[in-house]
């Protein structure tokens, strides 16, 4: 069962005085683990994500620069990738914590978040 969160990371070189960089910025893909459903920060995509982009801009950037250890001036969600097993866990967790959701449905809470940027690959079995 895995799960990433994929983002479009924009980060800014900020060098020692006397030091040059082209360019400044370097746009990049993120891949940050998720969390086994009911385990650890499974909630990310509810307290980041909102219809497929990140809900908080500002925070968003404070994430990914600690993520990157680099100053980061902009972010983007791409996708949630997972395999059928982690949506199947997925579901079953949104599903026994209602109260995390206002008692929604497991497919229009991930709808309401995500959007239609969940995409489900083959696992290999």
């Amino acid at each position: 069962m895995d799960a990433v969160y994929v983002f479009r990371v924009t980060v800014r070189f900020d060098p020692a005085p006397g030091v040059a960089v082209s360019p400044k910025t370097v746009e990049t893909v993120v891949e940050v683990d998720a969390d086994p459903p009911g385990e650890g920060e499974w909630l990310f995509f509810r307290d980041v994500l909102w219809r497929g982009n990140v809900g908080d801009e500002r925070h968003a950037r404070e994430l990914a620069a600690s993520w990157l250890s680099i100053p980061v001036d902009d972010v983007q969600f791409a996708e949630l990738r997972l395999d059928a097993a982690y949506r199947e866990a997925l579901e079953e967790a949104i599903e026994s914590t209602p109260e995390a959701f206002d008692g929604g449905d497991p497919r229009d809470v991930l709808h309401r978040h995500l959007g239609s940027s969940i995409r489900v690959v083959d696992d290999g079995s």
